[in-house]
């Protein structure tokens, strides 16, 4: 998937089919149990380049007969961002499906704060550079989430994504 594709024109079909089908190949080559629930949360995921909420994940599974208890929503949830079919987007306390699941990268993310659209872009750049200056004052980082906040393309032009 070509990066910040969110933001433009796409085959949003394509993008989510060939998403999918990418997190069922690795999960199948890793050895990872993708449960009915696990793949229909991705699939939720996947249906808008926006983060979704846990209860709204849940609302979605509920509806599709798995149940409406919040364990099966963020059990799902954790599995796919712990095994990097999707991304916690700590702003806004949400979700969003990975760009490029099983490929170890260091991504960024642009939210607009018009649509709630959400981007993933590679970070790698910005990434070594705080942790080189982070180790300049004696500093370790274990953990990095990088969000940008602005307008997308649609919004800045009148026309919500």
């Amino acid at each position: 998937m070509a990066e910040a594709k969110a933001f433009h024109a796409h085959d949003h079909t394509g993008c989510r089919g060939a998403a999918l089908a990418h997190a069922e190949a690795v999960a199948r080559d890793k050895g990872l149990r993708f449960t009915p629930v696990r793949r229909r949360a991705l699939e939720i995921l996947l249906e808008e380049h926006r983060a979704l909420g846990a209860y709204d994940v849940l609302e979605r599974l509920s509806a599709d007969g798995f149940g409406a208890q919040p364990p099966v929503a963020y059990r799902a949830l954790e599995f796919l961002v712990e095994h990097g079919f999707a991304h916690r987007i700590r702003r806004l306390n949400a979700f969003t499906a990975c760009a490029h699941p099983g490929d170890a990268h260091a991504p960024a993310f642009f939210i607009c704060e018009s649509c709630d659209s959400v981007a993933e872009a590679p970070a790698e750049p910005v990434l070594t550079a705080l942790r080189k200056e982070a180790a300049h004052i004696g500093f370790t980082v274990s953990r990095m989430n990088i969000e940008a906040v602005g307008t997308c393309p649609a919004c800045a032009a009148g026309s919500p994504a």
